[in-house]
């Protein structure tokens, strides 16, 4: 080509006709990788600098085409994908100029960086979202401390805790996503770009500056892996699933205990839906929806691995189906994770929950412990309690205060793990 004379695509030279309609409709991404416009945009500013630096631009290139890049807006087109978006419209700004910014350059190391700029920033909202759902179920951890609760196991009544150590229970299991995300995040935290397509750049650039430079900790180790991994993409997805199916198990308790047989609590009125039909009715769609959330969730993640595991070195054009997974999942959880937020904060708890909790077959298990602790082996006070019927003659204020120990549901115990988990979060 010479002139200002422009391919049809980035990949046409060696073509004696153009991609056909059934071809563009197959392959072309830019309906859903557009998404990756600002990370794009973001990536070749930092390699015209790197270009720059090596001395295939000059000093007044760099900046034209860092100040062209700068101003470049995402709208309709029918380019092949956001990469060549953006290249075809850099050309529209600076000419022949543009073509430059592909030296040393694949589109295989550039999406490979676009798509770990996006998943760290993903990952920046996720825990910031949990963190905000944590703290609402710590708090109210602290505000609901000493309200009795029927435990459950097997689904049966089994022993009285307090609704703020079952608040507790999920704020733990955030927290380990919360710790989930962050590992995934600083493992994923190095830059493919300089790769090139498969075999490294030609250019004499430093790659760990050009990490640096665009905000990763360090550059990736090896060419071949590093446009082909999608680690991260896996992880973020795993750590999405696991928080979901986490909060899917929260959503079951929540519909079973604002149910009409339990009715220990009540939904807000604003974070609950009606029936057309009947209207007494008071529907958890949110909770539904989480369930249903979390096992969407679980299948893009066995979908993902299923779409990774046969794949040959290097890229392959599999990967393509790599981001729309991510896409929907970070979506998700940007709007179901700020509803659980609420629903927490506004639930209402009924005195029906503390006259549960009191009930004499919950109590059975401390009228055993108070027989063994006279010296009759635990073995004969459980016959004794289960064969009798006797129950405890404590109040369920007295046996919940019996089980001061770490992580134990006495009163003191979850005001001060909920103190603690505040002051974590905070």
């Amino acid at each position: 080509m010479t002139g200002t004379q422009v391919p049809p695509n980035m990949w046409g030279g060696r073509f004696s006709e153009g991609p056909s309609a059934l071809l563009r409709a197959l392959n072309d991404s830019f309906a859903f990788d557009r998404e990756l416009f600002a990370e794009d945009v973001e990536g070749s500013i930092a390699w015209a600098h790197a270009l720059g630096d090596a001395g295939v631009l000059t000093s007044e290139e760099v900046s034209t085409l860092v100040d062209a890049l700068r101003s470049l807006t995402i709208s309709d087109s029918d380019a092949e994908d956001v990469h060549s978006y953006v290249e075809s419209e850099l050309r529209k700004i600076v000419g022949p100029l543009a073509g430059k910014l592909h030296t040393g350059r694949s589109r295989n190391d550039q999406v490979a960086t676009d798509l770990k700029l996006w998943l760290k920033k993903a990952c920046d909202d996720f825990a910031s979202l949990a963190t905000s759902l944590a703290r609402a179920l710590a708090q109210r951890g602290l505000n609901e401390a000493a309200t009795p609760m029927p435990g459950y196991t097997h689904m049966k009544q089994a022993e009285p805790v307090t609704f703020g150590h079952w608040c507790m229970a999920y704020m733990a299991m955030l927290q380990r996503d919360l710790a989930r995300i962050r590992d995934a995040r600083d493992r994923g935290d190095e830059c493919p770009l300089g790769s090139g397509a498969l075999a490294g750049t030609p250019l004499k650039l430093d790659r760990e500056q050009l990490a640096h430079s665009l905000g990763f900790a360090r550059a990736t180790a090896n060419s071949l892996d590093a446009v082909s991994d999608r680690d991260f993409a896996a992880e973020y997805l795993f750590c999405a699933s696991t928080l979901l199916s986490h909060l899917s198990r929260m959503a079951e308790d929540l519909i079973f205990i604002t149910s009409d047989e339990a009715a220990y609590a009540e939904l807000p009125d604003a974070l609950a839906t009606g029936s057309s039909r009947m209207p007494h009715k008071k529907n958890p769609d949110i909770l539904e929806l989480t369930r249903g959330h979390a096992a969407r969730a679980i299948g893009e993640l066995t979908g993902f691995l299923a779409l990774l595991k046969g794949l040959p070195l290097a890229y392959n054009k599999d990967l393509q189906l790599d981001k729309e997974p991510l896409f929907r999942t970070r979506t998700t959880l940007a709007l179901l994770l700020p509803t659980l937020t609420a629903l927490v904060a506004g639930l209402k708890i009924t005195p029906k929950m503390s006259e549960a909790a009191s009930s004499h077959l919950l109590l059975a298990t401390d009228a055993a412990d108070t027989l063994a602790a006279t010296g009759i082996p635990f073995r004969e006070a459980h016959e004794i309690v289960g064969r009798q019927g006797q129950v405890s003659t404590s109040s369920v204020e007295a046996v919940l205060a019996k089980k001061n120990v770490v992580g134990g549901t006495a009163p003191e115990r979850v005001r001060a793990a909920a103190q603690a988990a505040l002051e974590s979060l905070s």
